[in-house]
């Protein structure tokens, strides 16, 4: 009976890690099955012959308890992992009985603290993962919110513009046909609408992130990055290429979007790669879409380094939702940023490509 124990924990461990397998139910089986045979051990008479089995049942156990505690839903994560975590507890019972009560209680309390130590690490761990979850959310919540606002600016200005030309031909010279007047009033009146409902739009998406510090600042384009290079540290040599003309073949959304790219980039060298003493900016067009290029030699990033915010992720998020892709990791010498963003997004154009490599993910937010 021990024999079958450890076979199937250490079977139901191996389950425990394949795709698409609920967690707790390898746990549960292997808990509630190792329970059973503990508590056949006296009601059969079996005793002392149990301690190798013993020890090759519990590590398969305890990872089962720990793999339980960290991704099953909360109320069947318990159960499971109180089966597990109570079989490794009760097991001393089939090498000390028959003996002194007291003494047994007292030995599978001790032993318990194994069980505890490891549902304690899978629920430190279980943290860890929610409040990374939560971060990703938040850094794409962030950027569709930046984004929204953006849009906002960009599309008012071209209402705006509508709006201009409806009411400079109502004051044209001549009498106007009343079909051509009646179609230029409506022309500005829905025009007029439709800038109302974009403000309300955005006030009711931005009024719970009214405390984001830059909230309302608008970001600058592809004519700013000239600015932001020069007042990057003067410790770091920043080359920067940028195609002649650019600026005016480009969407406002892309020319913002591409000055992001830059900005987080450049943060994260001076987050990240502190012994950079150079890196190259390049942006230009490529076919129908704009290619934004970050390289610097400062070796990869350090691991310790690496660990801390989501500015990446989120930036991924504004990517995507134009149309575009992000990505980044090491090359020879240091590290690369590398976004392709449509020259003129279509509307609810994504790509699905859209992404950041490892350990892209773990690279920090910009200060």
């Amino acid at each position: 009976m021990d024999l079958v124990a450890t076979l199937l924990a250490l079977a139901a461990m191996i389950v425990a890690f394949a795709p698409r397998v609920p967690p707790e139910w390898p746990a549960a089986t292997a808990g509630a099955i190792s329970i059973a045979i503990t508590v056949a051990h006296p009601l059969t008479g079996r005793h002392g012959d149990s301690a190798p089995w013993m020890l090759a049942e519990v590590p398969p156990l305890l990872v089962l308890t720990f793999v339980a505690v960290r991704h099953a839903p909360a109320p069947r994560g318990a159960a499971s992992a109180g089966l597990a975590g109570g079989a490794v507890a009760l097991m001393l019972v089939r090498v000390l009985w028959p003996g002194d009560l007291a003494i047994i209680v007292g030995a599978c309390a001790a032993w318990s603290l194994l069980a505890i130590a490891a549902a304690g690490a899978g629920l430190y761990v279980r943290m860890l993962d929610n409040g990374r979850r939560r971060a990703v959310t938040e850094a794409k919540r962030a950027q569709r919110l930046i984004l929204a606002r953006d849009l906002h600016d960009f599309v008012a200005h071209d209402v705006s513009g509508i709006l201009v030309q409806a009411q400079a031909a109502q004051l044209a010279p001549g009498p106007l046909p009343a079909q051509v007047t009646d179609a230029l009033r409506r022309i500005e009146a829905a025009g007029l609408r439709a800038l109302a409902a974009m403000d309300r739009t955005v006030q009711m998406l931005h009024e719970a992130d009214e405390t984001r510090s830059g909230a309302g600042e608008p970001l600058p384009g592809v004519d700013g990055l000239a600015r932001l290079v020069d007042g990057y540290s003067p410790s770091v040599r920043v080359d920067l290429s940028v195609e002649p003309g650019l600026e005016r073949r480009l969407s406002q959304e892309t020319s913002a979007t591409v000055y992001r790219v830059v900005t987080e980039a450049l943060t994260n060298v001076r987050r990240h790669a502190c012994e950079a003493t150079s890196v190259g900016v390049t942006v230009a067009r490529v076919e129908e879409s704009v290619r934004v290029r970050v390289t610097d030699d400062g070796g990869g990033y350090s691991e310790a380094a690496g660990r801390g915010g989501f500015g990446l992720v989120g930036l991924t998020e504004r990517v995507g939702i134009l149309g575009g892709s992000l990505s980044a990791g090491p090359q020879p010498g240091g590290w690369r940023v590398e976004a392709l963003v449509p020259a003129h997004p279509h509307r609810g154009s994504r790509d699905a490509g859209a992404r950041v490599s490892r350990p892209t993910a773990d690279l920090g937010e910009p200060a």
